[in-house]
């Protein structure tokens, strides 16, 4: 899949090794199981480059600076190769100043944002992310789409595996409900409102007017708020109001905030204390007798381990769409 992907993307214009990195990070979302946000995006990525809305040769450059807080624009480049640069520059202040954030603006959708937590807890640091979108969910109590589900990353180092929580404040991603479609299953909970302003599990329902349901209702839809505040306050950049006067998303706001927990000196003590939260939430008698309790990233880790072993599932459909680009 990673070679196929590079070759596709070597076709379109990317430098080696920036293709190579697009590659990587695809194949790797989907190795997890991550379909929606790594393979199945790729004809759609391969589109935007064509329309012009992804510049295959732009790179994020830092626009303004103040100790360890950083500006850069991203000059509407590859959201996977912006966000890789910007988790790279968080970790590098985080390691100079015990934090670092970097604000990152006009740049692209940066597709699973679990990859970038990973990126920052394999370099040691606690990582802080989300983005702002397109507006695809209603604030609570209106009709219309306003507010996005903007992606929130938290994630920690550890030593079994890291702690990666990778969420849209929708209920589902559209990504995912786009899976959902792809497979021809309903959703399993509520995911957003039909045409008759009803809450669905239609994905194809939903799909139509992209009205996604927020998490937690009225928390969520006010999180949504919250976070495009930040996310275009930091980086200057556009708020959901202002990407939605685009006929595609592009030109979003991101934030990539990074803590180096060594400046404590007491990585033993920061492990064990992890390790008693975990314990604590597997001990737990399960609902479902066949089921169990994880910690964010846990069940990733599973299906990356039994997806080197048996094979990556790929709806044949967009893998024959790959195949034909290539030619």
């Amino acid at each position: 899949m990673q070679d196929t992907l590079c070759k596709l993307l070597l076709k379109y214009g990317f430098t080696e090794e920036n293709a190579r990195l697009i590659a990587e990070t695809h194949t790797e979302s989907t190795l997890i199981g991550v379909n929606s946000h790594g393979i199945n995006r790729v004809p759609l990525f391969i589109e935007y480059i064509e329309k012009g809305i992804i510049n295959v040769n732009a790179q994020a450059k830092k626009a303004e600076a103040f100790g360890s807080i950083e500006r850069w624009d991203g000059n509407f480049g590859s959201g996977v190769v912006n966000a890789i640069t910007c988790t790279n520059r968080a970790t590098e202040l985080a390691k100079k100043y015990g934090i670092g954030l970097v604000a990152l603006r006009n740049t692209n959708h940066w597709m699973r944002g679990g990859s970038y937590g990973n990126q920052a807890a394999d370099a040691g640091c606690i990582s802080i992310l989300f983005t702002n979108t397109q507006p695809n969910m209603p604030p609570w109590g209106g009709k219309d789409s306003r507010i996005g589900n903007n992606p929130f990353i938290v994630s920690i180092p550890h030593k079994n595996g890291n702690i990666v929580l990778d969420m849209a404040i929708s209920q589902f991603s559209f990504g995912k409900i786009n899976d959902y479609k792809l497979k021809g299953e309903k959703l399993p909970f509520y995911g957003g409102w039909d045409e008759n302003d009803t809450l669905s599990k239609d994905p194809e329902k939903i799909s139509k007017k992209e009205r996604g349901l927020p998490i937690g209702f009225w928390k969520g839809s006010a999180l949504s708020i919250v976070l495009d505040m930040l996310a275009t306050l930091l980086s200057a950049g556009n708020s959901t109001y202002r990407i939605s006067l685009n006929e595609i998303e592009t030109g979003i706001s991101q934030v990539y905030l990074c803590i180096y927990p060594e400046v404590f000196n007491d990585t033993t003590l920061q492990e064990k204390l992890i390790n008693e939260i975990i314990d604590y939430t597997h001990n737990v008698e399960p609902i479902h007798p066949d089921d169990k309790t994880y910690y964010p990233g846990e069940r990733s880790l599973l299906r990356k381990s039994e997806n080197l072993k048996n094979g990556i599932p790929v709806n044949q459909n967009i893998w024959d769409k790959i195949t034909m680009l290539l030619q």
